[in-house]
């Protein structure tokens, strides 16, 4: 079996078991502290010792500076705990990026990964303080694409850019329809939307047709002066219609893996009642906010998951215990087995 064989193969196959990505895993994904209990994580390796416990399907991570003996290593691993893998990596920036681009792409192949996740920007009212900023940014994530989409076809690999509170999701699903790529498609995120206003289930309407991943969380949020906090919640516990979610991408990827994205952090603001969020929302339709702020009223909350304060080892058993309830979940109402 050739390895373009081996990696169609493991497209085609529909996954029964929830996967985890590593950022449910934060704070102790190379952390600094010192614990017997709850050790840093330094490495794949010391992740999928880990996770293999708690019955995931697949390990989303990073495979920056991964070595071919030490992709050797984590495949060994991976298959032996009957777990898959995805990769997060880095679009190329400029062309005499391409070259190391091409290399994670080849490198993580060897550990039979086949689907990486990736981000283009950051929190767009952060980050951008006009429309020209953002339109630079959306030109150079144009770029990026099209120095990837080239490497990812040589290699039969699929990359989901993840709606990561820098596009809204029909701008993102807008972008891959015009590069109509089998290898880029979207790695679809439950609960980053809210940030920009859109109601949870938008994301799922716009870029189903493209997933090819998923981040599946839930979100809390409560208001705030400014506008609202929201917050990563146990599966279960949050405003999003997790069941419609999933039915919905299966729907039109029954081979899409969903991983667990449940980040044990402080809540992020999300000012949107102040000037400075709306300087690159042209157009933006002030329903959009209404709607949002509807549903943040109805559903808020008093209390937000917080880590200010507390100590390390308090933190770190919220994080475990935060991902155990939601794998949990996952089995028990949304149809993921073996969890």
């Amino acid at each position: 079996m050739s390895d373009l064989d081996d990696v169609s193969g493991t497209l085609g196959r529909a996954p029964s078991k929830i996967g985890l990505v590593v950022y449910s895993y934060w704070q102790r994904w190379r952390g600094n502290y010192s614990s017997l209990e709850s050790p840093p994580f330094r490495n794949a390796l010391d992740v999928l010792d880990h996770v293999q416990s708690l019955g995931v399907g697949s390990l989303q991570i990073m495979v920056d500076g991964w070595t071919p003996e030490f992709s050797k290593e984590v495949r060994a691993t991976s298959e032996g705990y009957g777990i898959a893998l995805q990769g997060i990596t880095e679009l190329p920036k400029h062309e005499a990026d391409v070259g190391r681009f091409e290399r994670e792409i080849r490198i993580a192949k060897e550990a039979g990964i086949a689907v990486h996740r990736s981000a283009l920007g950051g929190r767009r009212y952060e980050l951008y303080q006009q429309v020209a900023e953002f339109d630079a940014f959306m030109s150079a994530a144009m770029r990026s694409m099209e120095l990837a989409e080239p490497v990812l076809s040589r290699h039969g690999v699929k990359v989901g850019i993840e709606n990561h509170k820098d596009f809204e999701s029909e701008q993102l699903a807008d972008v891959l329809g015009r590069f109509a790529s089998e290898h880029l498609g979207s790695c679809i995120d439950t609960g980053n939307g809210l940030a920009l206003l859109e109601e949870p289930m938008r994301a799922i309407e716009h870029l189903a047709p493209y997933a090819v991943t998923v981040h599946l969380k839930d979100m809390a949020v409560r208001e705030s002066v400014d506008g609202f906090q929201m917050s990563e919640v146990p599966l279960g516990e949050g405003i999003c219609d997790l069941m419609t979610m999933t039915a919905k991408v299966r729907s039109k990827h029954p081979e899409v893996v969903f991983h667990l994205e449940m980040i044990t952090r402080d809540p992020l603001d999300i000012p949107c009642l102040s000037d400075a969020y709306w300087k690159t929302f042209e157009g933006k339709s002030g329903i959009d906010l209404a709607r949002v702020l509807r549903l943040v009223r109805e559903r808020g909350v008093e209390d937000l998951p917080e880590i200010a304060g507390m100590s390390m080892d308090a933190i770190l058993a919220q994080e475990e215990k935060a991902v155990v309830d939601s794998l949990e979940f996952a089995k028990r109402s949304l149809g993921f087995s073996g969890v």
